[in-house]
């Protein structure tokens, strides 16, 4: 008996070659989404504040990065099973692991008071905005 997940497949529909080629494609790949991860982004007033999902990793596996305009938030999981079983005792192995990358362009952010925190799973940085500083009197000159 093997473990896998239940899905419904309906017999009376018409046969769609299309989905057909889908399905065989999924079985064989499997329905990994890999190099992504969900995040979220809300405007407090002075900054925003951004909560990526980041469940199963460990802080020490989490890089954010400032360059060039862009904040890079990758992480890295390796595979614990190829170095854990080498007997082949999994029935069914589908959490994911890999390089996962996500870039935001920091216009308008003040890069030097970000700052960054990680609980339970959820990856929160907190991205002050830069003040805009203008005078709050000038004289213009008559030409």
């Amino acid at each position: 008996m093997f473990l896998t997940p239940y899905s419904r497949r309906n017999s009376v529909s018409v046969y769609d070659p299309f989905r057909a080629i889908e399905d065989m494609e999924r079985e064989f790949f499997g329905e990994r989404k890999t190099g992504s991860f969900s995040t979220d982004i809300r405007d407090t007033g002075n900054e925003y504040v951004l909560e990526a999902d980041l469940p199963g990793f460990k802080k020490d596996d989490i890089n954010v990065d400032i360059s060039d305009g862009r904040l890079t938030i990758s992480a890295e999981r390796h595979s614990e099973f190829e170095q854990k079983d080498k007997k082949g005792n999994y029935v069914r192995c589908e959490r994911s692991y890999g390089s996962f990358s996500r870039s935001f362009d920091t216009q308008g952010i003040d890069t030097d008071a970000i700052s960054a925190s990680f609980t339970d799973g959820v990856l929160t940085l907190t991205l002050p905005k830069i003040i805009e500083t203008r005078p709050a009197s000038r004289k213009l000159e008559i030409q």
